[in-house]
């Protein structure tokens, strides 16, 4: 983890700007083409949400400003990103989990499938201190809606500073298929470029 200076920071006017603001975030949301990568999943016998989240969390890691995060008041780029993401039970209710970051899918995959048994034996939120992480992005996925816009829950802390990233309902157009997803960070730490820079490496990533 290493301190950004803010004083000599290309961003300095943007971060103050931005963050008294009660509410500094902004979000984008569109489609990735996941034609390839469904294929791939289903050619591997392998979770189709695993391979994807794979390779959303691998882009994150790719980006710095998907790294920064404010730590009283100051920002610190860190070194690695890993998922809090939440896992939905057969009762209709879900809970958080959080899974650690390996470049290698098949690390990865074991410690997501650890994490979604744990919560089938489990209720309630099981939260083990993941609201108060900050190495991580927190994700969501609507797999019933293939939505165009969503709105998150917020506390209006002008210092939370964890980027959002919500992936919905499969869709298919011409053969082809589309993975909605929503990306929401504070506006101080990031742009749309940065995000822009984001889904170009996802996607780069989902057609490998």
């Amino acid at each position: 983890m290493k301190e950004i200076d803010i004083e000599k920071w290309n961003r300095k006017e943007h971060f103050e700007f931005f963050s008294k603001m009660v509410s500094p975030y902004f979000g984008v949301t569109t489609e990735v083409n996941c034609t390839k990568a469904f294929q791939k999943a289903k050619d591997n016998s392998i979770s189709f949400f695993a391979y994807y989240m794979h390779q959303s969390i691998k882009a994150v890691n790719e980006i710095p400003e998907f790294k920064l995060r404010i730590i009283d008041d100051k920002v610190f780029e860190l070194d690695t990103i890993h998922v809090g993401t939440t896992i939905g039970r057969k009762d209709g209710t879900f809970a958080f989990t959080f899974v650690n970051y390996s470049d290698n899918f098949e690390s990865f995959n074991t410690n997501l499938q650890e994490e979604i048994d744990a919560v089938q034996n489990s209720s309630g939120l099981r939260l083990n201190g993941e609201d108060r992480k900050i190495n991580l992005v927190r994700y969501s996925t609507l797999p019933w809606v293939s939505f165009s816009a969503i709105l998150h829950p917020t506390n209006l802390n002008s210092k939370e500073s964890v980027p959002k990233i919500t992936f919905g309902k499969l869709s298919e157009r011409n053969h082809e298929k589309f993975l909605p997803i929503s990306i929401e960070a504070h506006h101080g730490l990031m742009d749309g470029f940065h995000i822009a820079q984001y889904l170009e490496k996802f996607q780069h990533f989902l057609n490998s």
